[in-house]
């Protein structure tokens, strides 16, 4: 799913007025283009790949419908017979990909898009759009994945995400990662994220009493109430609860959880489980949310805090300590002959490419190799194909899957990569036939002048 008011305009400037000077030269070869990261950021030890599947649907559905190509007249911009050649302009390329879910480092393609010149060229924006945003997500929710396993994390960022398709996509991309589910309604129908909710402290507000609103709240959900205790005084709300959940469980109502949304969480965990428990309340979980992510999460954790499940918001769903990557969408071939850029610290490596990854005997991750495009490798190989000549390959995978792939591919990080305070990554081993193809490139760029 991708934002239906997003077409073929949704990118910059700069791609039209290329397509423009490459109609009046007559240059539309075969180009290659890759999707990388150039480095990782400082806080991350790996990358977890997202967003090709609104990629695919971005480009199957690529077309200039007619107020598109009216808007670009008026601008004056274009000739009349560029803009003529954009009526019936769709993609039809190949495209090769890392799944979603799979893990990767610096210099590695997690796309390649392999079609006529314009084709590729026009559709840089947006496809480094859809892969940065939810490979952000991602990499931050797994974080929060590895610091508290097989816990109940949820989705509670929407509100505060950077606009309605970034709410969405974070759900997305954070369930494929690990998460238990989403607050979001709209991605439990899109995607069919399981869904999960609480009450408001409004909620509490509106109502003369907490106790009162407390039991209002049960007998409407008598099969899903979590209590929202912070609004006023936790622990004594706490003990309101056990005195509600006494009177509800003659009449077989059985309040399912309580959520502290402020002040010291752990704190007031321990004293909210006691006070549960002295009151014969074991089965009613404690539900934590306000500021989480995986720093948070960690030190809740080793603190052995009795929280039973996270929501975590805005800063998972803004991925706050690292908020972009340092990605590009870059030509690596056209018409036949390798290409890569050479400036100052955005040097990159030409050709078409594969990953090959390599496990211990442990099935951990012992090293990834960079190579040229048919060159066998030990290990893996991690780029297969996903569209060609505009058509996708397979039905789409269930985020299910996804989320299954994501699974297996974080129980494959050695302990080294999983800390969450980073300490290193890890960098692919470039092939000599790679390193071949880069000198082939620069000596042609000399030649050319």
């Amino acid at each position: 799913m991708t934002d239906p008011q997003a077409g073929v305009l949704l990118t910059d400037l700069y791609e039209l007025t290329m397509l423009q000077a490459y109609y009046d030269r007559g240059m539309n070869d075969l180009a290659v283009f890759e999707f990388f990261s150039r480095k990782l950021p400082r806080e991350r030890s790996f990358l977890m790949a997202a967003g090709l599947e609104q990629v695919i649907d971005y480009l199957s559905g690529l077309r200039f419908t007619f107020e598109d190509i009216k808007y670009l007249e008026s601008t004056g911009r274009f000739s009349a017979a560029f803009l003529k050649s954009l009526e019936d302009l769709s993609f039809t390329g190949d495209v090769y990909a890392m799944p979603e879910g799979t893990l990767f480092f610096r210099d590695e393609p997690i796309l390649r898009v392999v079609a006529p010149l314009r084709e590729a060229q026009l559709v840089e924006s947006r496809i480094v759009n859809l892969l940065h945003f939810q490979t952000v997500v991602a990499s931050k929710a797994a974080r929060c994945v590895l610091a508290a396993p097989e816990t109940l994390l949820i989705d509670f960022g929407m509100r505060r995400a950077h606009g309605a398709e970034a709410g969405l996509l974070s759900a997305r991309a954070s369930y494929i990662a690990g998460f238990s589910g989403t607050a979001t309604v709209l991605a439990g129908m899109r995607f069919g994220i399981p869904v999960f909710g609480t009450m408001a402290h409004s909620f509490v507000q509106a109502h003369e009493s907490e106790a009162q609103a407390f039991e209002n709240f049960a007998r409407s959900h008598p099969a899903n109430a979590t209590l929202l205790i912070d609004t006023y005084d936790t622990v004594e709300a706490a003990r309101k609860v056990v005195a509600l959940a006494v009177q509800l469980e003659k009449e077989g109502i059985a309040i399912k959880g309580v959520r502290i949304d402020s002040g010291d969480l752990g704190q007031y965990a321990r004293q909210v489980r006691h006070v549960l428990d002295e009151g014969g309340m074991r089965g009613i979980t404690i539900f934590a949310s306000s500021g989480l992510d995986e720093y948070a999460l960690r030190d809740l954790m080793a603190a052995g805090a009795p929280i039973d499940g996270f929501g975590v918001g805005t800063r998972m769903n803004t991925s706050a300590d690292a908020p972009f990557l340092d990605c590009a969408y870059k030509l690596v071939e056209y018409a036949g002959r390798p290409k890569r850029k050479r400036s100052e610290g955005k040097a990159t490596w030409p050709g078409r490419k594969q990953v090959f990854r390599r496990f211990d005997a442990e099935g951990r991750i012992a090293g990834d190799a960079l190579t040229v495009e048919g060159d066998a490798q030990e290990g893996v190989p991690l780029i297969e194909p996903v569209m060609v000549a505009g058509e996708r390959l397979k039905p789409s995978p269930t985020v299910a899957a996804l989320r299954n792939r994501a699974r297996e591919q974080l129980a494959s990080l050695p302990e080294r990569l999983r800390a969450i305070e980073r300490s290193e990554s890890l960098t692919p081993a470039v092939s000599e036939h790679l390193h071949a193809l880069a000198a082939q490139a620069d000596a042609e760029t000399e030649r050319a002048g």
